[in-house]
This record gives C-alpha cells, sequence and structure tokens, in this order.
C-alpha cells in the first residue's frame, strides 16, 4: 500500500465543480487583485473567527511580517516566540531589524512555555509571537497575562491552526492580531499562496490594509513604505468554497487523530499528541515523538507511507541565524522535539484501512527493534 502524507486530489474531486464555477466567474469578470472577491473572504473569514476586521494578504509569511509592522516592530526591538516553529516566524522578525528571543516549548504540546515568556520580557520586548504549532492553541491564559503585565501585544501565528479552539475562543482572535497562512497543504488552503490577518482593531486594520499596498489609501499617494502584499481574487475565490467546508474537515481529521492515538497508545516507543486543557486541535500534522524517530521514519517510507519531519533544527541552531548566538542545549525541550518528532498521515480523507496500514508498520518496526 502506498500512502501519501497528503494527498489533495480526494478532496479537489469531492468540490471539483464548486471550484470550477468560482474561478469562472473571476475569469468571466476579469478583476484579479482584490476586489470584491476578497472583500467577501474578508467579511467571511472575520465572522468564521469571531473578529470584527479581516485583511486579505499574500502569503502568510506576509501576514507575520505586517503584523509585526503594524505593531511598531522596528530596528532595536525584541520580540518574544518559540525556536520550534516554521521558518517565517522569525524571518519576519529580523527583516525588520528586531531580535528574535526564544523561550523554551512544554514538551507535550510544542507549544511556547509560558512560563519562559514572563522571564524573557526585557524593556526592549515589542511584542510576543505565539505560534498555535500543528493545528492546537497555546496556553492563551498564561500567555495574555504576562503580556499585559508587560504591556505588549500579542501576535497569534495560527498559520496552522484555522478553526482551532481555546475555551470559547477561535485561533487568531484572542490576541491583538492573528495571522493565517492559505499555503495548499494548510487545512484551509488556496491554489496558490495567500494569507489574512485579523483582529478587533480599527487602526490596526486599516494599517495592515495600506502597508500592503505599498503603504497607499490613496492611489498614487503613499503614507509610508509597505509592501506589495494583496491577495488576488482567483485564490479569494477558491476559498470562500473552501471555507464552507472547513469544520467538516477539521472534524474528520480529529476522528483520524483520535483513531490513530486509540491505537498507538500501547505500543511501546510511540507517544501520540497530546492535547490541551480547553483546547480543541484541528491536527494541521498528527505529531508522534519516537524513541527511535529516524528508524521509524526510514522503515515507515521503506513500505510506502509518507511522513515527516516538523522541524529537524530548531531556529536558534539555524546557521543563518546564527548571529543570535544561539548554543546547542540551550532550548532543551525545543531540540528533544527536533530529534524526536514525526509527522504521520492525517488528512480528511484518509481512510481506515490505510490508517490501520500505518499503524500495523509501527507496531511491526517496533516489534523489529525490540
Amino acid at each position: 500500500m502506498k500512502i501519501k502524507l497528503l494527498d489533495l486530489v480526494p478532496q479537489y474531486e469531492s468540490i471539483k465543480g464548486e471550484i470550477r464555477k468560482a474561478i469562472d466567474e473571476v475569469l468571466s469578470s476579469q478583476q484579479f487583485i482584490l476586489g470584491s472577491r476578497v472583500v467577501r473572504l474578508e467579511e467571511q473569514i472575520a465572522a468564521y473567527c469571531g473578529v470584527r476586521y479581516a485583511v486579505g494578504v499574500a502569503s502568510g509569511s506576509d501576514a507575520l511580517l505586517l503584523s509585526l509592522m503594524v505593531c511598531g516592530v522596528g530596528s532595536g526591538d525584541e520580540v518574544i516566540t518559540t525556536p520550534y516553529t516554521f521558518f517565517s516566524t522569525v524571518s519576519a522578525v529580523t527583516r525588520l531589524g528586531a531580535k528574535p528571543v526564544f523561550a523554551d516549548v512544554d514538551p507535550r504540546t510544542y507549544n511556547i512555555d509560558p512560563g519562559g515568556v514572563g522571564g524573557a520580557m526585557t524593556g526592549r520586548t515589542k511584542a510576543i509571537i505565539v505560534v498555535h504549532l500543528f493545528g492546537q492553541m497555546a496556553d492563551m491564559d498564561s500567555i495574555l497575562e504576562a503580556a499585559r503585565k508587560g504591556g505588549v501585544p500579542v501576535i497569534e501565528d495560527a498559520c496552522q491552526a484555522v478553526g482551532a479552539t481555546y475555551g470559547e475562543g477561535r485561533a487568531g482572535s484572542l490576541g491583538t492580531i492573528g495571522c493565517f497562512s492559505f499555503f495548499p497543504s494548510k487545512n484551509l488552503g488556496c491554489y496558490g499562496d495567500g494569507g489574512m490577518i485579523v483582529t478587533n482593531d480599527k487602526d490596526l486594520a486599516d494599517e495592515a490594509r495600506s502597508l500592503r499596498h505599498h503603504g497607499s489609501r490613496r492611489r498614487y499617494f503613499h503614507d509610508s513604505i509597505g509592501i506589495n502584499s494583496r491577495l488576488d481574487a482567483i485564490q479569494a475565490a477558491v476559498l470562500s468554497v473552501k471555507l464552507a467546508h472547513l469544520d467538516s474537515w477539521n472534524e474528520r481529521r480529529r476522528e483520524n487523530a483520535a483513531y490513530y492515538s486509540r491505537k498507538l497508545s500501547v505500543i511501546d516507543g510511540v507517544t501520540p499528541p497530546y492535547e490541551g486543557e480547553k483546547r480543541q486541535s484541528v491536527y494541521h500534522q498528527y505529531v508522534v515523538r519516537a524513541r527511535d524517530r529516524n528508524g521509524l521514519k526510514s522503515f515507515l517510507e521503506e513500505h510506502g507511507v509518507g511522513c515527516e519531519i516538523y522541524y529537524p533544527v530548531p531556529l536558534h541552531l539555524q546557521q543563518c541565524f546564527s548571529f543570535l548566538g544561539g548554543k546547542e542545549g540551550e532550548f532543551p525541550e525545543a531540540e528533544r522535539a527536533a530529534a524526536e518528532t514525526l509527522a504521520l498521515p492525517i488528512y480528511p480523507e484518509l481512510s481506515r484501512a490505510e490508517q490501520d496500514y500505518v499503524i500495523e508498520k509501527i507496531e511491526e518496526f517496533v516489534q523489529v527493534r525490540t
């Protein structure tokens, strides 16, 4: 049996008619940049997240960069975040001349440990970026309290967590500003690049709209130095179609995750993911810990099971960030996660037979190695 880590073809086949109709409408209009379809999607995403404003941008990476810009982050400032995340979380900070200050992760959820956030706060701290990794929100109560004491905004990197909840709040709605990615592999993915900023602050939303369009509110008049980061109408049309299916897709991911966890919890040397109190993960990735992660990965791949390491090198040890002076052993939980975790197939269309095959191969590996 061959099982991909992610297979987007079945999803497309199930909504092909809706997608083609939506794209044809854009092609007939010949209006491709921003416009009414982007406004409609912004309204839909704002309503879905439970916030007042949403601003469509060109990617999740740009959403992070623009969020830092509207929060006034610049040269010499510090931004607290996690070393165990995708590259763009930290690259957005350094692009503005600011310094990322890391706090280690919770070993159960892999999200930033709130206990380290307060200790990392200094007089130069300008923002906190909290990452909702693998589809599960971080401990927002504790993080928001630390931010309140420090008087700094919280930027939610919810690029992997659209639809996830913490208590009654959805990802992106609890901090000062939230960021989403619509990269094709995301739970809500478009057919190219796309992103979104969400907030309840009108001034921040207005500034983000200006900055995404070269710092312009009126054509050819520029109030600030912005960037070119506009969501296009075709991607907005695709996302409007897909948004109507998102909750059912996320629920299917949760069902798949629960099935995996029941079966894997009795296998020695493999630890299923932990879902924290008050949280409902949308399982963008289903990530296990394995005693021999590299051996398990090789074995699964040899037997046709797609799997992936997210992420093999924590950011404080990446060559491009060597100027920050990061050292091995500095953030032990992030480093341990990088050495022990493995993502298994979890997409909504994954069948029980395919899951059983994955579980069977994991059992075989453990039996061979013990």
